[in-house]
């Protein structure tokens, strides 16, 4: 029996998300629960109908989509957050990673390509478009030629590949038998020994490093 993923849509062009609604709600391990026309209205319904994934649009009247992830993030820290937009701007994609997005998507992704990219990042996985991700790789690695991985421990490496199969800080501390606090600790060190500003960046740079490849 599939495991059903609900999801909340929010983007305030009817017809799209009309579209993308009857797109992902015909699979049978995907469920609707409810449809958002503006920030407001997605962290209100977030909060009182605890999806399991959000795709919200960055530009939207009143509170945008990367202004209404922040507020999901705090409010609902168990709900994963994914970009649908057709903004290709590094500003916003760094801000949406920032305020705890999982995953940015571009709105020309085909209707099967969103299917497995919004199962993956429902299922623990952060995901970015590739062109953008790319992008983003490479203006970190411009600045910093020696290599950052070379400065992470052995027990912050073991964390980060934690955190790149999708576990909360509790939940490593729980496989690793430390404290939640100290994984706090440990993730601020990764953060800023890889040169970036959130779990959902490390992660994508272990990915791309296969340090989140199981043994």
């Amino acid at each position: 029996m599939l495991n059903t993923i609900h999801i909340l849509l929010a983007d305030d062009h009817p017809l799209f998300r009309e579209g993308v609604a009857h797109s992902l709600g015909s699979e049978p391990d995907f469920e609707i629960v409810a449809q958002a026309d503006s920030g407001e209205e997605a962290v209100e319904m977030a909060l009182r109908l605890h999806p399991d994934i959000v795709l919200l649009d960055v530009s939207m009247a009143g509170m945008g989509g990367i202004a209404a992830a922040g507020k999901i993030a705090a409010d609902s820290p168990g709900v994963r957050i994914m970009m649908l937009t057709v903004s290709e701007n590094r500003e916003n994609l760094m801000a949406a990673l920032k305020a705890g997005a999982h995953g940015y998507v571009l709105k020309g992704v085909s209707a099967s390509e969103l299917r497995a990219i919004t199962r993956r990042v429902a299922g623990g996985e952060a995901y970015v478009t590739p062109a953008l991700a790319a992008d983003m790789l490479t203006e970190f690695s411009q600045p910093h030629p020696i290599d950052s991985f070379a400065e992470l421990t052995a027990r912050e490496t073991s964390i980060l590949k934690l955190v790149s199969l999708g576990l909360t800080n509790r939940e490593i501390g729980e496989q690793m038998f430390i404290a939640e606090k100290t994984v706090k600790h440990y993730m601020t060190s990764i953060l800023q020994k890889l040169h970036v500003r959130s779990r959902t960046e490390a992660a994508l740079i272990a990915m791309q490093r296969g340090v989140s490849k199981t043994e």
